[in-house]
């Protein structure tokens, strides 16, 4: 039962986190810039946090020390969503969002180059088969489709959040609850849109119910439901298997895409689509499968045991015989 709770909310997580563009989209098309939209992203999603926490009486005390950490977190988780809806102005939301998929590679090839932790022979495929999907996602006919700087903001997006997700798991932060640190990230993550937006046109008014509905559902749906039910999912399932069906995200968005803003599908974007998806559970699988190839201690022990005892039965049998 367990399972299949886990199963549900882990398919929830992704296609709730998919759903991104169905809100964002709307409210470009209206001229709400990103950097207003995510403003308002992250203030409701944060007051949203901020009554659920109450109502659950977790407490919203920190330590001193893990402020500057936090900061630090929130700026990442930032530069993840701003990159990622700057995005949406150079491909189609799909594509942006299956792009941002690759965040995993980038997890590993931080943890080799910065704490030097091996990087596997099944690492390095899944980098050639998530380079060679990116590929087909942006380049028909032997010429690019979008234009250079929007494929490098979007791996920018995934670099951006392979930040976040490495940080909070190498840093003395990472035991903080998950409803916690979700709520002080969003908070610094609406104070630096705020300074972003004041330095170009300000914080623009929202017009209409129109807006505060996308705006509102955006809050919600994307980012305080997806989180609630990653952590559900990763208690019933664990982080594998979560992170597995996270493949339900860039296929949502390009659903989301193809039926709602009539954007193109082509057989070159679903081989794309499936290069990055094997990449990327290529990664989350790598260490299984090194471990599942490496001769296991127990082997190691058990074999010369074997052997020696078949030594022994044969003198037995031979002295028996005499």
């Amino acid at each position: 039962m367990n399972s299949i709770k886990g199963f549900i909310y882990g398919i929830s997580t992704a296609v709730t986190f998919g759903l991104i563009p169905l809100f964002t989209l709307p409210l470009m098309q209206e001229g709400m810039q990103y950097d207003s939209i995510l403003f308002y992203r992250f203030l409701f999603a944060s007051l949203a946090l901020g009554i659920l926490m109450k109502a659950k009486r977790i407490p919203f005390r920190i330590e001193r020390r893990n402020i500057p950490f936090l900061i630090l977190l929130g700026f990442f988780y930032t530069i993840s969503s701003m990159f990622l809806f700057w995005g949406y102005s150079f491909m189609s939301a799909g594509i942006a969002t299956t792009i941002h998929f690759t965040y995993p590679i980038f997890v590993t090839l931080i943890l080799g180059i910065f704490f030097h932790e091996k990087v596997s022979a099944v690492t390095w495929i899944a980098i050639v088969l998530a380079i060679s999907g990116v590929a087909r996602l942006s380049i028909d006919g032997g010429e690019l489709q979008f234009a250079a700087v929007g494929i490098i903001i979007v791996v920018l997006s995934a670099v951006g959040y392979a930040s976040y997700i490495t940080f909070v798991n190498k840093s003395r932060i990472k035991n903080m609850p998950g409803w916690k640190l979700a709520f002080y990230v969003f908070i610094v993550s609406t104070l630096l849109f705020a300074l972003k937006a004041m330095t170009n046109q300000g914080i623009q008014p929202i017009q209409n119910g129109y807006e505060c509905m996308n705006l509102l559902l955006l809050a919600l749906v994307p980012t305080i439901v997806s989180n609630i039910t990653l952590v559900q999912a990763v208690q019933n399932i664990g982080g594998t298997l979560t992170s597995i069906l996270g493949a339900f995200e860039p296929l949502t968005a390009m659903l989301v895409g193809v039926l709602f803003f009539h954007e193109p599908f082509t057989p070159e974007y679903g081989l794309g689509i499936i290069f990055i998806v094997s990449a990327v559970t290529l990664i989350i699988l790598s260490q299984s499968i090194v471990e599942n190839n490496r001769p296991s201690s127990w082997k190691r022990l058990l074999y010369p045991r074997m052997i020696k005892n078949k030594i022994l039965s044969h003198f037995r049998k031979n002295k028996r015989n005499i």
